[in-house]
Protein backbone atom coordinates (compact mmCIF):
# COMPACT_ATOMS: atom_id res chain seq x y z
CA UNK A 1 0.00 0.00 0.00
CA UNK A 2 1.01 3.60 -0.67
CA UNK A 3 2.12 5.96 1.89
CA UNK A 4 -0.41 9.13 2.09
CA UNK A 5 1.74 12.45 0.89
CA UNK A 6 2.21 14.86 3.35
CA UNK A 7 0.90 18.18 2.32
CA UNK A 8 3.39 20.34 4.37
CA UNK A 9 6.00 18.53 1.97
CA UNK A 10 4.42 19.89 -1.02
CA UNK A 11 3.01 23.01 0.10
CA UNK A 12 -0.31 22.79 -0.04
CA UNK A 13 -2.51 23.90 2.63
CA UNK A 14 -4.44 21.66 4.36
CA UNK A 15 -7.93 22.78 5.53
CA UNK A 16 -7.08 26.06 5.97
CA UNK A 17 -3.89 25.58 8.06
CA UNK A 18 -1.28 27.62 7.42
CA UNK A 19 1.70 25.99 5.54
CA UNK A 20 5.62 27.19 5.46
CA UNK A 21 4.98 28.87 2.07
CA UNK A 22 2.19 30.89 3.66
CA UNK A 23 2.82 34.40 4.34
CA UNK A 24 1.55 36.61 7.17
CA UNK A 25 1.32 39.76 6.30
CA UNK A 26 -1.56 42.97 7.07
CA UNK A 27 -3.49 43.80 3.83
CA UNK A 28 -2.10 46.82 1.55
CA UNK A 29 -5.91 47.53 0.83
CA UNK A 30 -8.09 46.80 4.26
CA UNK A 31 -4.69 46.57 6.85
CA UNK A 32 -6.52 43.35 8.06
CA UNK A 33 -4.08 40.59 8.99
CA UNK A 34 -4.59 38.18 6.28
CA UNK A 35 -2.44 34.43 5.78
CA UNK A 36 -1.88 34.09 1.79
CA UNK A 37 0.18 33.01 -0.73
CA UNK A 38 1.45 36.08 -2.25
CA UNK A 39 1.65 39.43 -0.69
CA UNK A 40 -1.09 41.60 -2.00
CA UNK A 41 -4.74 42.30 -1.58
CA UNK A 42 -6.09 39.59 0.28
CA UNK A 43 -9.11 37.71 -0.76
CA UNK A 44 -11.88 39.49 0.20
CA UNK A 45 -9.83 42.58 -1.66
CA UNK A 46 -9.38 40.36 -4.81
CA UNK A 47 -13.22 39.82 -5.04
CA UNK A 48 -14.18 43.50 -4.57
CA UNK A 49 -11.69 44.81 -7.07
CA UNK A 50 -12.94 42.17 -9.27
CA UNK A 51 -16.51 43.10 -8.95
CA UNK A 52 -15.66 47.08 -9.18
CA UNK A 53 -13.04 47.21 -11.96
CA UNK A 54 -13.17 43.97 -13.63
CA UNK A 55 -14.95 44.27 -16.96
CA UNK A 56 -15.85 41.88 -19.30
CA UNK A 57 -13.91 40.63 -22.24
CA UNK A 58 -15.21 42.22 -25.68
CA UNK A 59 -14.13 41.54 -29.21
CA UNK A 60 -13.19 44.67 -30.85
CA UNK A 61 -13.02 44.92 -34.93
CA UNK A 62 -9.68 46.61 -35.96
CA UNK A 63 -10.30 49.38 -38.72
CA UNK A 64 -9.36 48.05 -42.23
CA UNK A 65 -5.88 49.57 -42.83
CA UNK A 66 -5.32 52.26 -45.87
CA UNK A 67 -2.07 53.05 -46.56
CA UNK A 68 -0.89 56.54 -46.13
CA UNK A 69 -0.18 58.50 -49.41
CA UNK A 70 2.89 60.69 -48.54
CA UNK A 71 4.47 61.83 -51.80
CA UNK A 72 2.33 63.26 -54.08
CA UNK A 73 2.58 61.48 -57.62
CA UNK A 74 4.60 63.13 -59.98
CA UNK A 75 3.18 64.45 -62.93
CA UNK A 76 5.11 62.96 -65.36
CA UNK A 77 5.24 59.54 -63.98
CA UNK A 78 1.21 59.50 -64.14
CA UNK A 79 1.02 61.37 -67.52
CA UNK A 80 -1.53 58.87 -69.56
Amino acid sequence: MSEPIDASATGASVLGVATPSDLQFTCPRCGNEVTERLFGPCGTCRADLRATQGNEQTDLEAAEYEPKMNVVPNAIASKE
